[in-house]
Order: structure tokens, then sequence, then C-alpha cells
């Protein structure tokens, strides 16, 4: 695979590294401009006219105008997301877009404009009035993310685009993919949300309050109106840069950059104090936005995200996300608390509520809000949108005789819902069957990515917490393989996946098989056996030790019906009689659960 034009940025290893290496000062090579004479009528009111949009594109418009992706970009982000060629400056997501990537500028059309009130071309603050002639200033018009999206609507009509094959946003380009799912249900394939949230945080609402405050109190401000001067307010827009910036990091992230050397600046030239590694490195990253921002850009930009709110109840975004008519792809990292990981999981419980089709992935990572910009953190979750894209072909696969008898005992066409579904085999051979609605739960990382790169429907979530993105009868068949011995609280979940699911089918060990029993009774050990039960004591992810008996008395306390029950002896490769005494020589058992 071709892997492109590297990144230019610095290495990790260097004084100043960070995501803003890949960010270009100076003009825009390849940016176009589109300009729209009749303008746009702004949400909290106002009009801009006529209004210009700034943006590159990648690669070419199929005939159908198809396969075009659009890229939205944060709160720093311009139009370069990608360079054109092996000399260009390389792009802020310069890992995921262009020939050969995940994004395959072979395949694609990809956009990626400039937000309305931006300062790399689209029309902001530093632009003129029409009918006065001077610089908006401090009065361009109190702008929202959905005008930033209504012009970018327009962008789409003015290039032939009638519905996105995707739309990929990450942080504020988030909010934007989202916004646009709002105003057009029916305008792209796929909808990628990374690193974002239906609302800022509180928290996150106090950073930009805090750094649109040191801009305009800074002396050079001029009430906005900063433009002729000689000065403008860059000590006030270097302060908020270097808050946003801290924001963008976790707390083992600046250990990891700033605890060996803390009290050994790195001597640059700046009024800022600079005693320590970390002020030192703050100085620089917000003297260097200075050269390529506008600080009423800033102010501009903040204050549309801060007022961004598709709400905090799942009803809210159930309202929002109502009538989507795509597929859903979010990304989270563990490390993020600008936009935490619970803040995707919302979305996700709305879609999921709402039947919609939709995966998600928390990736754990040290890096915080800015691993969504970092290439190691780009490259687990690359391939996912490379999957809901269909440009990823996962490794065959064969399924165990466990799995294949569960895949016989779920009807044609039933719709399941696989909790557990490890690397997603049994999932993708009812995918591979017909199945039209079919749905992972998962929480370990590698075998999340890895059914994620089968182009299934997964999603991350903690089955201690039951179910409760779900609703009642919302699957014909719920299906728990080989994971009712590793929930802790497995009372809750049978209530759960019986309220889920119309049938449950359910598969575990059997921790009465004859080899188990002798380990313990004639060895004086914990039971141990080769293959499923081969873990010591101290390492096996099993939490509790069902037997056949067990899992039976449980049904029947719980007033469930078994309406089939088989039993195998994976050592022997054979299925064991109900009346040859499962519990003794079967080590695995598959029962089809009902209510009664």
């Amino acid at each position: 695979m071709n892997s492109g034009p590297q990144p230019s940025s610095a290495s990790p290893d260097e004084p100043f590294a960070s995501t803003d290496a890949n960010r270009v000062a100076g003009p825009l090579a390849y940016a176009q401009y589109a300009v729209f004479e009749q303008g746009l009528e702004l949400s909290r009111g106002g009009q801009l006219q006529p209004v210009q949009c700034a943006y590159e594109t990648w690669g070419k418009l199929n005939p159908q105008a198809s396969n075009a992706v659009l890229i939205c970009h944060a709160l720093s982000g311009d139009s370069h997301a990608a360079s054109h060629h092996s000399n260009d400056d390389p792009g802020w997501w310069e890992d995921l877009i262009g020939p050969g990537k995940a994004i395959d500028t072979d395949r694609y059309f990809v956009v990626c404009p400039n937000v309305l009130g931006g300062c790399r071309g689209s029309t902001g603050p530093e632009d003129k009035h029409p009918e006065t002639g001077k610089h908006f200033g401090a009065d361009f018009p109190n702008i929202t993310i959905d005008d930033m999206v209504a012009l970018q609507q327009l962008l789409a009509e003015h290039l032939g685009i009638k519905r996105w094959r995707a739309i990929i946003g990450g942080s504020l380009g988030g909010h934007q993919a989202m916004t646009w799912i709002h105003r057009q249900p029916d305008c792209t394939d796929l909808c990628v949300i990374v690193a974002s949230s239906p609302r800022l945080t509180s928290q996150a609402l106090g950073f930009d309050i805090i750094g649109r405050n040191a801009i305009q109190t800074d002396p050079h401000f001029r009430d906005g109106q900063y433009y002729d001067y000689p000065e403008r307010p860059d000590t006030g827009l270097a302060i908020a840069r270097m808050l946003g910036h801290v924001t963008y990091l976790s707390n083992e992230a600046m250990e990891s950059k700033f605890g060996h050397d803390r009290h050994d600046p790195r001597e640059i030239a700046t009024d800022f104090e600079q005693r320590f590694s970390v002020g030192s490195y703050l100085a620089h990253q917000g003297q260097k936005f200075t050269s390529r921002f506008d600080a009423n850009s800033y102010i501009a930009i903040t204050m549309a995200m801060d007022l961004f709110d598709l709400g905090s109840e799942r009803k809210l975004l159930c309202e929002t996300f109502a009538e989507a008519d795509c597929e859903f792809l979010l990304v989270s990292f563990s490390s993020d608390w600008l936009f935490p990981p619970h803040q995707s999981r919302e979305i996700v419980n709305a879609l999921t509520t709402l039947d919609k089709p939709v995966s998600y992935a928390e990736i754990t990572s040290p890096r915080g809000h800015d691993s969504f910009l970092i290439a190691e953190d780009v490259a687990q979750y690359a391939p996912l949108i490379q999957a809901k894209l269909g440009d990823l072909t996962a490794a065959d696969f064969q399924l165990s005789q466990v799995e294949k008898i569960i895949v016989d005992e779920i009807p044609e066409v039933a719709s399941v819902l696989d909790l557990g579904c490890g690397d997603g085999r049994l999932l993708a051979e009812l995918k591979r069957r017909g199945h039209q609605r079919v749905v992972g739960v998962e929480v370990q990382q590698e075998n999340l990515l890895s059914a994620g790169r089968r182009g299934l429907d997964v999603i991350d979530y903690d089955l201690n917490e039951g179910l409760p993105a779900f609703g009642v009868d919302q699957f014909d068949i719920v299906v728990m393989n080989e994971t009712l011995q590793v929930v802790p609280n497995i009372e809750r979940l049978v209530d759960e996946m019986m309220r889920v699911g119309k049938q449950v089918i359910v598969s575990f060990p059997n921790f009465a098989y004859r080899s188990l029993r002798e380990a313990y009774a004639k060895g004086g050990r914990s039971p141990k056996a080769p293959g499923r039960f081969s873990y010591e004591w101290y390492n096996t992810p099993n939490r509790r030790f069902p037997s056949i008996a067990d899992v039976e008395d449980l049904c029947q306390q719980k007033g469930l019906t078994i309406e089939k029950a088989i039993y195998f002896d994976n050592a022997l490769n054979t299925q064991i009689a109900a009346d040859n005494d499962p519990n003794l020589n079967a080590d695995t058992a598959v029962m089809v659960l009902s209510r009664l």
C-alpha cells in the first residue's frame, strides 16, 4: 500500500513537537474559492452577503457524483487537510487522507472547506463589510455551527454533490458532521464523528470563556478593530492558545513530555514565563499560533462551538437523529477529558435506541484530545473508517464447532445482537448468510477493532452496566457466546438479555466437566485442563464457574424456558447426548432460552 507523502511534523522527542506542526502558516497554494452572491441568512439573525467559502479538493468526482467525502476541520484547522503531492506541505489529517490511505484519494473526491468565521479564506471577521468598507472585526455576526454547515451546503450544491459518500469530522468537525445530519437527514451514506460531543462540558465551556477574555482584555484588541494598527492582540491570543493547548493533552502526556526535565526551560525569545520546560513549550505554541490565526476568528469560532447544544438527554438526541438515513461511526479516546468518552456514548446510546446502524470504539491512548490527529492513534481508527467505506477486505475465517451450532440455531433473516462478539466471526457469517441487522457488543479493544475492520456494527460497551441503550424486543435473537463466565453481574445481564431479545442463545463452558472435577478432587488444585480451561487460578479471565446444572437452576429461578440444549465435548469434537450426563461429560453447553 502506498503510504503517500510523510508528515513533516517534529519528532515526539523534539522540544516543541505537537500536532500544530502540521499547519501551514503561509498562503494555501491549493485553496479554491466559491463566492455566493445570494448570501447567507444566519440562524441568530443577520445576513452575510455575499459570502465566500475557501476549500481544497483531492481526487476526482465520478460522473454520478457518488464518491464525494466531506472533511470538517476542528477549531485551529483549515482547508489543508492533506498534501496534494510529495513536495507539498503536509495537512493536519495527513495520516488519514491520501492515495492508498483510509480515505483514499484515488477512489474518492475529498472536499475540505474552511469554516465560516475562519481566517483562511472563508468569510470571517478579517474581511471587510461590503457596505462600510471596514473590517468586520468584533462586529462580525454571531455565527453558529448551523451557519457553518449552511455555507458547506451551498458549496456542495456548487460542486454538484447531492449526497456525500461520507461526512467525517473530529472535535468541532464532529459538531459540523452531526449538524449536517440534523439539517439534512439524507445528506450522506456514512457519518464519522471522532473525539466529539453533543455539546461542550461546562468545564470545556469555562476554558473557552477564559480564552476569549484573554483576547478581549489585551490592550491591543481595540474593541476588535485592530486591523489597521501595527500591533494586534497577540498576547491575548497566545494565552488563549496556550490554555487551549493544555486541554488537548492528558496528564500522562504532559508528564511524558515534561516530567523528566521540568526545571530545564527551553530557551526561546518570549515575554511569557518559561521557568519550567512546559512554560517554554506553551509559549512557543502560543506565539506560533498568532502567526497564522486571527483573534476575532478565534472568538467567533469558539463562541459558535460553545453555543452548539444537541442536549444531554437521550430524548433530545433521539429527536436530532430520528430521521437520519446513514450509517454512523463514532470514535473517542480514553484520556480525552475535553471531549470525554461518555459524551460519545450518549450519542451512541441515542442512535442505538433509534435502531440506527452505528459502530463505536473507545481507543485506549495516553495522548488526550490530540489523539485524533496523532499518527499512532489514527492508525488504530483509520481501518474502521476504511471498512465502513467498504474498502477493507477482512481476513477469511472459520467458525468453531460451537459457533457453527449457534449459527444453525438462528433463524434466517433474524436480527441479532451478539454480546461479547470477539473478533466478529459469528456476526460476519450471519451477514454473509444474508442477515440485514446484526450488531456486536465488545469491550476488548483488539477484538473490537478486528470486528470493526470486518465492516460490522460493533459497539464498545461494558456489559456490567446492563443494556440500557437497547429497547424491549429490539432484536429477534440475543447471543452470548462464551461470555457468561466473565461477567460479574450475570443475574442482571440475563434479565437484560431477555428484555432486549425475543430469544436468547447462550453458550458457556461447563465447569463441572469430568477433567476439571478430577483436577480438583484428585490433584487438590484449582480446576485446570487443556484448551479452554488452561488458565492458572491467578490469570483466568473467568469470574464465574457455572456448571450446566447451575445454569438450569438459574433459568428455573428466572422463569425461563430452555427451548433447546446442545452439549459438546471439544476435546472429542462430538456432541454429548442429553441422557449421557452432559453435566459430567460435556465441556460446553449451548442453550436457546425464552420467556415463559
